[in-house]
Order: C-alpha cells, then sequence, then structure tokens
C-alpha cells in the first residue's frame, strides 16, 4: 500500500497527529480486547480509545485512515471511519470530495484545516495505471459534463502551474500521488497555502498521468504539468468533521453541504471563482 508520493516527485508527506473516529461492531469485552490489540505497538498510533458502549474506537495516529481502518478490520470487524479532526484545532474547517468517473476510478478524499497555516488532503484513489498521476483542485464545482467543466486548476493569483513546494504555483496544485501494483493511491499530503474554506464547492482532479511540476519542456507545462486527461473528479464539500454536531450544517450559498456521515443534503457546487462566504 502506497502512502505518499515517491520522493521529489510532488506531494508533502505529512506527519502531524490527527484523531480519527471509526464506528466498529462490539458486543462484549472480548471483542473491545480484540480492537485494542490490533493498534497496540503499531508505529504511527499514539492512542487508541474503545468505548463498547457507543461502539466506537478513537485513534491518535500519524497514520493515513486507510492503514488504521485495515488494521482494525483484521480483527474480523467492520470498521466505518465517521469523521477526523485534529485535537486543540476542533473548528477550523473540513471538507470531503467523493472521486468518481465513468470508468473504474474511484476514491474519497479528505480536507482538514490542522491550523491557519495548514490544511492536511488524506485519500485512497482505487482503478489507477500504478505509477503517478496528478492531483488538483479545480477551479468550478460543476460536473454537468463530468471532468471536463471542473474548469482550470484553482488559480486566484494568476501564476503559473508549478509544484506544491514551489513559491509560484497555482493554488490547487497537488503535485503527484503514487499508485501501486494494484492501482490504489493512498496519500497524506500537508500543504501550507491550501485552505479548506478556500476550496469548498470546487472540485478535486485526478490525472491520467505524471504532473512534471512546471518543470517539462511540453507546451502545458506551465499550464497543466501535461498530466493528460482527467480521470475522475468530485466536488469538495463541507463536511461535520469528527467534532462539529452535524445538526449545524445547512445548505448555504448553493454549496454543496454534507451530514456527519458523508452523505450529500444540499447544494450543487461552486459554479463561479468567487471567495467562498465569510461564514463558512
Amino acid at each position: 500500500m502506497a502512502s505518499d508520493p515517491e520522493p521529489g516527485k510532488g506531494g508533502t508527506a505529512c506527519t502531524v497527529r490527527v484523531e480519527l473516529e471509526f464506528a466498529v461492531q462490539m458486543t462484549c469485552q472480548s471483542c473491545v480486547d480484540a480492537v485494542g490489540k490490533s493498534l497496540k505497538g503499531v508505529t504511527g498510533v499514539q492512542n487508541v480509545e474503545v468505548q463498547l458502549e457507543n461502539q466506537m474506537v478513537l485513534v491518535q495516529t500519524t497514520l493515513p485512515s486507510q492503514e488504521v481502518q485495515a488494521l482494525l478490520e483484521s480483527t474480523g470487524r467492520q470498521a466505518v471511519l465517521k469523521g477526523m479532526g485534529s485535537n486543540g484545532l476542533k473548528n477550523l474547517g473540513a471538507a470531503v470530495a467523493m472521486m468518481g468517473a465513468p470508468g473504474s476510478v474511484q476514491g474519497v478524499v479528505r480536507f482538514l484545516q490542522l491550523s491557519p497555516e495548514r490544511c492536511l488532503i488524506e485519500g485512497t484513489i482505487d482503478g489507477l495505471e500504478p505509477g503517478l498521476h496528478g492531483l488538483h483542485v479545480h477551479q468550478f464545482g460543476d460536473l454537468t459534463k463530468d471532468c471536463s467543466s471542473c474548469g482550470d486548476h484553482f488559480n486566484p493569483d494568476g501564476t503559473s502551474h508549478g509544484g506544491p513546494q514551489d513559491a509560484e504555483r497555482h493554488l490547487g496544485d497537488l503535485g503527484n500521488v503514487h499508485a501501486d501494483a494494484d492501482g490504489r493511491a493512498t496519500f497524506r499530503i500537508e500543504d501550507e497555502r491550501l485552505k479548506v474554506w478556500d476550496v469548498i464547492g470546487r472540485s478535486l482532479v485526478i490525472d491520467e498521468g505524471e504532473d512534471d511540476l512546471g518543470q517539462g519542456g511540453h507546451p502545458l507545462s506551465k499550464i497543466t504539468g501535461n498530466s493528460g486527461k482527467r480521470l475522475a473528479c468530485g466536488i469538495i464539500a463541507r463536511s461535520a468533521g469528527l467534532f462539529q454536531n452535524p445538526k449545524q450544517i445547512c445548505s448555504c450559498d448553493g454549496l454543496t453541504i454534507w451530514e456527519e456521515r458523508g452523505r450529500p443534503i444540499a447544494g450543487e457546487g461552486r459554479r463561479e471563482p468567487t471567495q467562498p462566504p465569510a461564514h463558512l
């Protein structure tokens, strides 16, 4: 399982600790013991709290949520990720993009604003060809023509395309993610310029090929990174996250609003390159 992009290929490996909340079916103390044992001593897991009465497991970890879920399910129980948050920084914003396409590429990518300066992007995308694939936030949350109506890369500053570590880049440039031999890309990216409140209602797109990060000689290098056609996309929608009450989430300004378990309840996505409302 690939957990981060290949070194030097864009995308920043993230070691920041987050708290994950899983729903796990448990009926007795032996269930609790088995679940706790599955995570005991695992590198990257700092703390585990198992709540039998709520059938809930809280995990503080630097691992991707997919890896923690696999460990929990190794006990023979289904684990469902309900939310993620950052302890002490609970209300800075969370969002989710359900990636899909007419083909076989599918995935879920979550955005969590860890601090005013840091955004965590974590996800798993399946059905890819093994290798590197460009990942970008696009201007519009418009899927009326599949991914072709998502517009260009999100670029409010009007700069040239680059890599996520470059001083000059599109705000939506997230670099590359790496798909393993089974076609799965599992990744965590920490970005110091992207903000959750800037991307809600826009779209996330994964491309067919590797993003050259603006360093290639192709005419598209400084525009798209020459990363090929768009394979799958999804609207980036506000999420209740781990610590917020889903009853407080409501429809506003035409943006897609998501309740805690990731079901869309209102909105169509941003269609204009404007800044989000202040109350988001």
